[in-house]
């Protein structure tokens, strides 16, 4: 299984013409099997000339030719090199979206509570706002500082229904300020949404998000 993997990314690598030819089920597939790759390497915020390097060490790896480094040794520093990157991602990050946050605020009716959570409110519900553990249902859209779309309850054509204590903590502390009917949008710095971990390959580390949410219902 390890040589069809690699022999499969080592037939990606070969052309930069090749994606012209993806065309096939079996090339598609081959196609994802470097997708699944860059995931895993994603971390690691590669160069163009460090990519170079990436598929050297395939193609060396493939063809049978001696390793130019020790895997046993370097094992370990390839892990300490993805730590201190994403570290560095983080704090690259929270610098740009330092302005955005400050705006934020600054915004008209916004309210900024002590978590940091910018809440802005764009209509009115009615009824009882929900308690920290009750259950809702909610449409929602999540951008990034940029207007990035990351994900969307719309685009599903389903509502998303969970209990607040099991969300990120400026869901649960936004959703309590609405009641139902209402919509809000909730301005989400780092601390209060995914942090110096990130989630999958949009939410960078210390990524600030933005999420405009309609409340449906809310129930105990």
């Amino acid at each position: 299984m390890r040589r069809l993997i690699i022999t499969m990314l080592v037939s990606l690598l070969a052309s930069s013409s090749f994606a012209a030819e993806i065309k096939t089920e079996e090339a598609k597939t081959i196609y994802a099997a470097g997708l699944i790759v860059s995931r895993q390497l994603s971390v690691l915020n590669l160069t163009p000339a460090e990519l170079e390097i990436v598929k050297q060490a395939i193609t060396d790896a493939y063809s049978g030719k001696k390793p130019e480094v020790d895997l046993g040794v370097y094992q370990e520093k390839v892990q300490n090199l993805a730590v201190a990157r994403r570290k560095a991602l983080g704090a690259k990050v929270a610098a740009a979206n330092k302005d955005f946050l400050e705006q934020a605020a600054k915004e008209k009716d916004a309210v900024k509570t002590d978590s940091g959570l910018i809440y802005v409110s764009l209509r009115e519900g009615t009824g009882t706002a929900p308690a920290p553990s009750d259950t809702v249902k909610v449409n929602y859209r999540g951008t990034l500082p940029d207007g990035k779309e990351f994900d969307s309850s719309y685009k599903r054509g389903k509502p998303f229904e969970f209990r607040l204590d099991g969300v990120i903590k400026c869901w649960n502390e936004g959703l309590q300020r609405m009641k139902p009917g209402g919509r809000a949008k909730l301005i989400c710095p780092p601390e209060t949404a995914y942090g110096e971990a990130g989630a999958g390959d949009l939410i960078q580390p210390n990524a600030t998000l933005v999420f405009e949410i309609e409340l449906l219902e809310s129930k105990k």
